[in-house]
């Protein structure tokens, strides 16, 4: 009779598998491959080898911490002669010797997770069981029977496997692209993010459940859509807005998710302070890209908050056109959130795609703080019965704003305000470049055309229905060419008389600092033109000075002033308001590459930016994430002060790198400059 088979150790084979499932930088310690796709293993005998007539192999795999074959979270299955499609397979591709290579496939529905693979090796009645290992397993977007497969290559390298990206901020009218390290591969985040899975509310509850689900996108998005924010659970960020970061980091501190991850982790948990809208987007986007899941951030400009699902956004305000009450309907100067791409099963045909999936925490959803995922097509479509959260992200880019002007003896008066339009200019980093790409197209039919009307008669958007009255008169606010942070500059009432008659006039003018969320700071400009005269079939420009000693002690770190002008034609009790938001450019980030930039070559970095103030920098510190970095080289302080026009320079040590595109993320901080930020591209070729 045969001896026992004995196994002498198991090869999972990690360099060839990670080089097959896009997984090798996951793949250095430990296995990590993608569903739907075969991977190798290779077992090596001792004492005799493996004989097909005499010897049986059963694999068996289990995920979670109650694995059932009914829940999908176990299976044993046998050595098989071909792959069945949909099913957990094991077959013979070589046998040398002792060394038996197998190829196991996994369905591609599988929930995704930690799974320990099994051997149970029997001859004739006497058996023995032995623990192959352990690996992680991954949605597949190269896998068509995948639920988040997307067929272009470039598409796929861009939203899975880049690790570095550019997140749009400032205003509709002054885009400005901030850089930002996903780092998804990053030593220890893969971990971080399984545990994300492993602590939120729907495990706790029922942990066999939850380790099922995880078999879909569309569930493994919405949790950690709501896991991104500590609002219910032990999530990852709280939220702050009102500019007081003293116990914490100011959210445009951040330049990347690593660090945020990291501090979550091994703060047990703990929520980290602080984040705002594009940080939650951000982390978000690292943490799904990570499970596979192809993922993008998006901002939307003029981006609405509507609390009663009215579409309406109504602005209360005095006489001087200056908003009264705490209103917590707002608009966001912009707003971020994230797409992922996936099937939906669970909702008509015409839905799969990107979905919206919004972890900023503002409204709850099911009684969690979440949001989506929702398709954009549905937005697009006016389709508010679709899950999850369709009406919230239709106001998002739809809501239309109403100004009422309260008069002392408290009548209130429409006013019209051309100038403000909610969803512009949806934007996205372009696919392979560094450039932005619009996707306004993705959410909204162009304006006026049949399709928008017939989508905003679908979501009952009343208000957007209704004629607009047309006015004679028109003003709005431009600029001037040069706005940059330091300097006094000009802006303008632009205004129009396109009638035939005489316009008695007051105008107010008033410029205040602003967050990106709408919060005003105080008054940096103001001008009061009692009697403004507008003759027929004229045009008038009327400047307002704004002065950086008035606005260097307000302006919040989203380097934003709102300008605002209310024109008043006392004797027709006509209104006419104006606003447009200013972004105040940063100085530049110089960053050089010292050195041949080849692979396995010491490099150095000099970054290095010129105060651009009139006054002297205290505090000054630079911190630098991306390629090539050792923790300790992340934070460098300047020595106080930096004088008025002086170059500051640190130079950074870079650890060898391999062949490829990497990036360099940079954020300065002082007391009077915050948040600027600068990145470089460093392409290694082979040495």
């Amino acid at each position: 009779m045969a001896q026992d088979l004995i196994l002498g150790r198991c090869d999972l084979e990690l360099e060839a598998n990670g080089r097959d499932h896009y997984t090798a930088d996951l793949c250095r310690e430990r296995l990590v491959v993608r569903r739907g796709q075969p991977f190798r293993v290779t077992l090596h005998f001792e004492g005799r080898n493996y004989e097909a007539s005499v010897d049986s192999l059963t694999f068996s795999v289990v995920t979670g911490p109650a694995p059932s074959e009914e829940a999908g979270t176990k299976a044993r299955f046998p050595l098989s002669d071909a792959v069945d499609e949909g099913a957990w397979t094991a077959l013979v591709v070589d046998q040398q010797d002792s060394a038996l290579s197998l190829q196991l496939s996994t369905p591609a529905n599988a929930p995704i997770g930690l799974y320990r693979l099994s051997l149970e090796a029997s001859t004739g009645y006497e058996g023995s069981s032995f623990v192959l290992g352990h690996f992680t397993l991954l949605f597949n977007p190269w896998c068509p029977a995948d639920a988040v497969y997307l067929d272009s290559e470039q598409e796929r390298e861009e939203y899975v496997l880049t690790q570095q990206g550019f997140i749009y901020q400032g205003s509709a009218k002054f885009i400005k692209g901030i850089p930002w390290n996903f780092g998804q591969f990053e030593d220890g985040i893969l971990d971080i993010c399984l545990m994300l899975l492993d602590i939120n509310p729907k495990f706790l509850r029922d942990a066999s459940r939850d380790c099922s689900r995880r078999s879909s996108p569309v569930y493994v998005g919405r949790v950690v859509s709501g896991m991104v924010n500590c609002n219910d659970d032990q999530g990852v960020l709280l939220g702050r807005w009102d500019n007081n970061y003293g116990d914490g980091i100011s959210p445009m501190f951040w330049i990347g998710s690593v660090d945020i991850l990291r501090r979550w982790k091994s703060c047990g948990c703990q929520r980290v302070k602080y984040g705002q809208c594009w940080v939650f987007a951000a982390v978000a986007c690292t943490v799904l890209r990570c499970l596979g899941i192809p993922t993008r951030v998006v901002t939307n400009y003029n981006s609405a908050h509507d609390q009663n699902s009215n579409l309406l956004i109504e602005y209360f305000r005095n006489e001087f056109g200056e908003i009264q009450k705490d209103k917590s309907e707002m608009i966001w100067n912009f707003h971020c959130w994230v797409e992922s791409w996936m099937t939906r099963p669970d909702l008509q045909p015409g839905y799969e795609g990107w979905q919206a999936l919004d972890p900023t925490p503002q409204e709850k959803s099911e009684g969690t703080y979440c949001c989506g995922p929702v398709p954009v097509r549905a937005i697009k479509e006016g389709d508010l019965s679709t899950k999850y959260d369709a009406p919230f992200v239709f106001a998002e880019v739809n809501a239309d704003v109403v100004d009422w002007i309260r008069q002392e003896d408290g009548s209130l008066h429409k006013s019209v305000n051309r100038s403000l339009v909610v969803g512009l200019q949806i934007s996205t980093k372009s696919v392979g470049r560094d450039e932005r790409e619009d996707i306004t197209h993705n959410y909204k039919y162009p304006e006026g055309s049949p399709e928008e009307r017939e989508a905003f008669t679908r979501a009952n958007h009343l208000n957007k229905l209704a004629d607009k009255e047309e006015t004679g008169i028109a003003m709005r606010i431009r600029v001037s060419q040069s706005m940059s942070m330091g300097s006094d500059f000009d802006v303008f009432a632009y205004i129009t008389n396109n009638t035939a008659e005489d316009h008695a006039c007051r105008l107010l003018l008033c410029a205040r600092t602003v967050s990106y969320n709408g919060v005003l700071g105080p008054e940096c400009g103001a001008k009061d033109l009692l009697n403004l005269s507008l003759e027929p079939f004229s045009e008038k420009s009327i400047p307002l000075r704004i002065l950086y000693k008035k606005y260097c002690d307000c302006l919040t770190e989203s380097n934003l002033i709102k300008v605002r002008g209310l024109l008043i034609e006392p004797a027709a009790n006509n209104y006419l308001l104006a606003e447009r938001d200013i972004y105040l450019e940063n100085p530049e980030i110089k960053i050089r590459i010292l050195g041949e930039p080849k692979q396995n070559r010491k490099l150095v970095a000099e970054v290095s930016l010129r105060n651009p103030l009139a006054v002297p920098l205290l505090g000054c510190t630079f911190t630098v994430e991306g390629a090539g970095l050792t923790e300790e080289q992340k934070t460098m302080e300047i020595p106080d002060p930096v004088e008025a026009g002086q170059e500051v320079k640190v130079r950074v040590d870079l650890l060898p790198l391999h062949v490829g595109r990497h990036k360099l993320v940079v954020n300065f901080e002082s007391d009077k400059l915050k948040a600027v930020k600068g990145f470089r591209n460093v392409i290694i070729g082979p040495s």
